[in-house]
C-alpha cells in the first residue's frame, strides 16, 4: 500500500501549492504559515515513503493506509473550504468568515500527520533491528530459466536466427573484451536464447571457459563468487570479496572465456564483477540479459541485441511443438480455438509455453479449449502459482516508486488499446501522480516517465509523431493483468478527479441513467442525497467508496435556472464535481438528436468553483452557438489545457483589479478561441502557452497598426509558443521564433509569396500548412530559409512560378500540393533533397504532374527507391508512374 500512500501525498502537494498561491494573492483566507508547516510534514512523509516503500510488515502496511486516509481527508477539507470561500467572494460576501474554521481543520489534520510520523519513526527503528539480524541470502543458481521451453535440445522454435546472430557476435575476430546485452521484456525468451547460445557446440569449442551467473534483483557478490569457485573446486584462502575476485581473475587469466550474467537489473552489477574478468585481448566475451534498455545502453551502447515478439508463424510453430512435439496441428476440430489462443498470446513465448503446457495435459475436449480461448490471460496464470505474473512482477517491483502509480493507471485501459500518449499524460497529471521536479513542467516529467517505462519493456511504442516523440503506446495483455492485480492490492483511496460526460444521453428507460462520472448506463436512486448512492455505475461506486457527499457544479443545461451543488439525478443538467481536475463534456459528432440538443447551452457561470480544474474539454458539436467563458476563467489557477470543439469559444478580456492579477502559469493550450485579442493584458497572464488555435469572423475589426494593444504582432514576444493555428487571419502578424508548427487557413490578410521570409527564417519551424493564405504568383525562397522544415502543405490557386532546390529545404520529408492549379512545374531540385520521402498531389494541372513524373524518373535513374510520388485520382492514391501511364 506504499504506492497508494505515495500517490495520495503527491496529489495533496498540488492542492497545497494551489492553496498557497491563492493565499499569497489574497484570493483565499488561510494562514500561510500553517500551510508551510503542512507542506513540510507532507514532504517528510513523501521522502519516508520513497526510502522505505519496499519494507514489509503488517504494521507498516497499516501506516501506509493511514497516510492515504489522512491525505484523502485533507483534500476533502480543502475542497469544502476553498469552494465556500470562492462562492462567498463571488457573491460579495467577506470570505474571511470561514478563516478560523479552515485553519482549525488544517491543524487537526496536521496533528494526525504528526502522530503517523512518530509511529513511522518507531517502525523504522524496529525494521532496522530485524533486518540487521537477518543472515544474507545466497542467490547463486545454475541451469536454465523457468521460461526455457522443454521442446528438445536441438530445436528451439523461433530462436534459430537469434542464436546464429549472437554466435556470430561472440566469435567475430575482435580481440578486445566485448559486452553483448540481450534486451527484452520479461518472458520474451532472453534467458532461453542465452542458454541456447551458451550450450551451442560451436561456442563450447570456441571458448576455453564458460561461466553462467544468474544475478536476479537481490544478490550478494561474495555468495555468487564463492558458489561458483567451489563448484569449480577452486580453493580460496578466505571468503572476503577481494580474495574471491582475485581467485576468479586467476582462474580466467590466459583463457578465452565466455561469461553470461543472466537477469541484470542495474549497471552496478557490472561494477561488482568487472574486476574479475581479465582483459587479455584474446576475444573473450560477456553476455548479459536484462529487461532494462538503459542498463544495456550504459554497458554497451552499440552492441545490444533486442528481443522482439514472435511473429504469427513462429508463435504457431512453438505452440504446436509444446503440445504435440511437432510443427503442425494434428486436430482439425480444435484448430479454430488454437489459432485464437495463439493470437491472444501476441507473440510472447512465456505465455505460449505456459498455455501450451496446460493444454498438453488436457483431455483435448472442444469445451475446454473454447474456455481457454475465451480467457487466455486467466489460464496463463492458472497453474504453477501464477507463474507468468510472478515473472512479470519482477519488472514492476524494480520500478522506483514515482513510476508505480503511473504504471498501475495503465490497467484502466481496455485490452488491445492503442493509448494516446498525450491523453495518458493529462490523466496522470489530473490524478495527481506527477511530482514537481525543479523547473520542469509536469508534461515533460510525465513524458520522461513514458520513456522510462518503455526502456524497461513494460509498455511498447506503437507510433511516433513527426517530431520523433512517442504518439501512441500499448501494453501486453499479461502485463495489463499483472497491473490490475497490483492496483487492486494497493487499494487507492481517491475522489473523482476525472469525469467524461456525454450530456445528450439522459434517461434510457425508467430507473436507469448514465453514470455521471464515466457515462456508462446504470440504475440510480433518485431520492438519495449521498454521492455513493447517486447516479454511479458499480465500478465508479467501488472506486469512490469513501466519498459520501459531493459538491457538484452544473456545466450544461437545457434550461436557464441557476444551479450549483445539485443532485446529479436531475439530468436536465450536466454536473461536474468540484474536485475534478480533468473534465470532458461531449456529444457525438453523429448524434441523431441534433435538433433536440440545440436547446442545450453551456452555463459556465459557476465554472470557477471547479478550483482544481486542469484539463477542460468541451466537444460540443451539436450546439448552435459558441461557448462563452465567464470572467472568472482568469482566476482558475490550475488550468493547463482548454480544448473546445464545435463552434469554439469566446474568451473574455481579463479585468485589472487592485489586488493584482493571477498568472495562469501552467496553461499550455488554448484550442479553439474566436476573435482572440492578443493584448499585453492577456499574454502576461499566459506566459507558458505552447499551443494556440484561434479563428476570426469575417467582420472582425483588425488593429490599425502593429503598435495597437490587441495586434497579433504582440505574439512575437511569446517565446514559449511552439504550435500556432489561425483561421481567417485578419491582419499583419509577427511570429515568435519559438514556433515549430504553423498553420494558416483561409486568411483574410494574405502573406505575399515575396514576403515568405517572415516564415522561412523561423529557426525551429518543422511543419507549415498554407491553405489559401498566400497571394502573388512567384516564390523564390532565399538562402538560409526553412532549414528545419520537414512537412510542407500548400493549397492555393495563385502560385505560378516556384524556384527551389535542396538548399532551400534541406531536411524536407513530405510535400503536399493540393489544388495548386496554376503551378507550371514543381522545382526539379526538390527531388534531390536526401530526406524527402513522399510527394502528394491533388488537383494540380497536367504541367505540374508531368514535372513530378520527371522528378520521379530522375530519382529512379540514381536508384533512389525511397521517394514516392502519389496522385489522388478517382478517390484513390496511385503512383505518379501509374497516373501518367493511365493518362497516356
Amino acid at each position: 500500500m506504499a504506492v497508494a500512500a505515495y500517490a495520495s501525498l503527491v496529489s495533496l502537494t498540488h492542492v497545497l501549492d494551489d492553496v498557497r498561491y491563492r493565499a499569497e494573492l489574497r484570493r483565499l483566507h488561510v494562514d500561510i504559515k500553517i500551510i508551510e508547516t503542512y507542506q513540510g510534514s507532507i514532504d517528510f512523509l513523501l521522502e519516508f515513503v520513497d526510502v522505505h516503500s519496499r519494507k514489509e510488515s503488517q504494521r507498516i502496511d497499516g501506516l501506509w493506509r493511514q497516510i492515504s486516509k489522512v491525505a484523502f481527508e485533507a483534500e476533502e477539507i480543502f475542497d469544502l473550504h476553498v469552494v465556500n470561500q470562492i462562492q462567498l467572494r463571488s457573491e460579495g460576501v467577506k470570505a474571511d468568515l470561514g478563516f478560523s474554521a479552515l485553519n482549525k481543520d488544517i491543524e487537526r489534520v496536521i496533528q494526525k500527520i504528526n502522530s503517523i510520523k512518530e509511529e513511522l519513526l518507531v517502525e523504522e527503528a524496529l525494521l532496522q533491528v530485524v533486518e540487521s539480524g537477518k543472515k544474507p541470502k545466497a542467490f547463486y543458481h545454475g541451469g536454465t530459466s523457468l521460461a526455457t521451453p522443454s521442446v528438445g535440445k536441438n530445436k528451439i522454435v523461433g530462436l534459430d536466427e537469434h542464436v546464429e546472430a549472437i554466435v556470430d557476435l561472440l566469435t567475430r575476430d575482435e580481440p578486445a573484451l566485448q559486452i553483448i546485452p540481450i534486451v527484452g521484456m520479461g518472458g520474451i525468451g532472453k534467458t532461453t536464447l542465452a542458454k541456447a547460445v551458451f550450450d551451442n557446440q560451436y561456442i563450447v569449442n570456441h571458448f576455453d571457459r564458460r561461466i553462467w551467473l544468474t544475478i536476479s534483483q537481490d544478490y550478494i557478490v561474495e555468495n555468487i563468487l564463492e558458489g561458483l569457485l567451489n563448484d569449480g573446486k577452486v580453493r580460496t584462502p578466505d571468503g572476503a570479496g577481494d580474495g574471491l575476485r582475485e581467485a576468479l581473475y586467476k582462474e580466467l587469466f590466459d583463457r578465452r572465456y565466455l561469461i553470461v550474467l543472466d537477469d541484470v537489473w542495474s549497471e552496478q552489477t557490472w561494477n561488482d564483477f568487472r574486476m574479475c574478468f581479465p582483459r587479455n585481448n584474446n576475444r573473450s566475451r560477456v553476455v548479459i540479459t536484462t529487461r532494462l534498455e538503459n542498463v544495456a545502453g550504459c554497458l554497451s551502447p552499440h552492441s545490444s541485441y533486442s528481443m522482439t515478439f514472435l511473429d504469427e508463424n513462429k508463435s504457431w510453430s512453438l505452440f504446436c511443438q509444446i503440445i504435440f512435439a511437432k510443427e503442425d496441428f494434428p486436430n482439425p476440430e480444435l484448430e479454430e480455438f488454437a489459432r485464437k489462443i495463439v493470437k491472444s498470446c501476441k507473440g510472447l513465448p512465456l505465455e505460449i509455453i505456459v498455455i501450451g503446457g496446460l493444454l498438453a495435459k488436457s483431455d483435448m475436449s472442444r469445451e475446454y479449449w473454447k474456455s481457454v480461448a475465451d480467457n487466455v490471460s486467466s489460464y496463463a496464470n492458472f497453474e504453477d502459482d501464477e507463474h507468468c505474473l510472478k515473472i512479470l512482477s519482477l519488472s514492476y517491483n524494480n520500478l522506483p516508486i514515482h513510476l508505480k502509480p503511473c504504471f498501475l493507471f495503465m490497467s484502466s485501459y481496455p485490452e488491445d488499446c492503442k493509448i494516446d500518449v498525450n491523453e495518458l499524460i493529462w490523466k496522470w497529471i489530473a490524478s495527481g501522480f506527477i511530482r514537481v521536479v525543479k523547473e520542469k513542467s509536469l508534461e515533460d516529467i510525465a513524458m520522461d516517465n513514458i520513456k522510462n517505462l518503455s526502456s524497461r519493456n513494460l509498455i511498447f511504442v506503437y507510433s511516433l509523431r513527426n517530431s520523433g516523440e512517442i504518439e501512441r503506446c500499448s501494453i501486453h495483455d499479461l502485463v495489463r493483468d499483472m497491473c490490475r492485480k497490483e492496483f487492486d492490492k494497493e487499494q487507492f483511496i481517491t475522489s473523482p478527479k476525472m469525469q467524461e460526460v456525454k450530456y445528450s444521453r439522459g434517461f434510457r428507460r425508467q430507473g436507469e441513467a448514465a453514470c455521471f462520472i464515466c457515462g456508462c448506463y446504470t440504475m440510480y436512486n433518485q431520492d438519495s442525497t449521498y454521492f455513493s448512492e447517486s447516479v454511479l455505475c458499480s465500478s465508479c461506486r467501488a472506486m469512490y467508496s469513501h466519498v459520501r457527499r459531493a459538491r457538484l457544479v452544473g456545466i450544461m443545461s437545457d434550461s436557464y435556472d441557476r444551479f450549483e451543488f445539485v443532485h446529479p439525478a436531475r439530468l436536465r443538467h450536466t454536473f461536474v464535481s468540484t474536485q475534478v481536475r480533468y473534465a470532458l463534456v461531449s456529444n457525438s459528432e453523429q448524434d441523431i438528436d441534433v435538433i433536440a440538443n440545440a436547446r442545450w447551452k453551456p452555463v459556465l457561470s459557476e465554472l470557477h468553483l471547479l478550483w482544481n480544474l486542469q484539463i477542460l474539454k468541451l466537444h460540443l458539436y451539436s450546439l448552435q452557438s459558441r461557448v462563452i467563458f465567464p470572467d472568472e476563467i482568469w482566476e482558475m489557477t490550475q488550468l493547463r489545457h482548454i480544448e473546445v470543439y464545435g463552434n469554439g469559444a469566446i474568451l473574455p478580456d481579463p479585468h485589472v483589479c487592485d489586488e493584482g492579477f493571477i498568472i495562469l502559469k501552467t496553461l499550455q493550450c488554448l484550442y479553439e478561441i474566436w476573435n482572440f485579442k492578443c493584448t499585453k493584458n492577456v499574454l502576461e497572464r499566459i506566459p507558458d502557452l505552447k499551443t494556440l488555435k484561434i479563428s476570426y469572423d469575417s467582420d472582425y475589426e483588425p488593429s490599425v497598426g502593429s503598435s495597437d494593444d490587441h495586434s497579433l504582432c504582440n505574439l512575437i514576444r511569446h517565446h514559449n509558443l511552439s504550435s500556432l493555428k489561425i483561421y481567417g487571419l485578419p491582419e499583419n502578424i509577427a511570429f515568435p521564433s519559438s514556433l515549430k508548427e504553423l498553420y494558416l487557413y483561409g486568411s483574410i490578410c494574405k502573406i505575399p509569396w515575396s514576403g515568405m521570409s517572415i516564415i522561412g527564417l523561423l529557426p525551429k519551424l518543422e511543419k507549415l500548412d498554407l491553405v489559401n493564405a498566400t497571394e502573388g504568383s512567384e516564390w523564390n525562397p532565399g538562402e538560409g530559409e526553412f532549414l528545419r522544415l520537414k512537412i510542407l502543405y500548400i493549397v492555393c490557386n495563385n502560385l505560378v512560378q516556384w524556384e527551389a532546390d535542396m538548399g532551400n529545404f534541406p531536411v524536407l520529408e513530405r510535400l503536399k500540393l493540393f489544388h495548386v492549379s496554376s503551378l507550371k512545374e514543381i522545382p526539379s531540385g526538390i527531388g534531390d533533397i536526401p530526406t524527402l520521402r513522399r510527394i502528394e498531389l491533388i488537383g494540380c494541372n497536367i504541367a505540374a504532374m508531368n514535372s513530378a513524373y520527371e522528378i520521379w524518373k530522375e530519382q529512379q535513374d540514381v536508384e533512389n527507391e525511397i521517394l514516392e510520388i502519389l496522385v489522388c485520382h478517382a478517390s484513390e492514391w496511385i503512383s505518379i508512374n501509374d497516373f501518367i501511364t493511365r493518362r497516356r
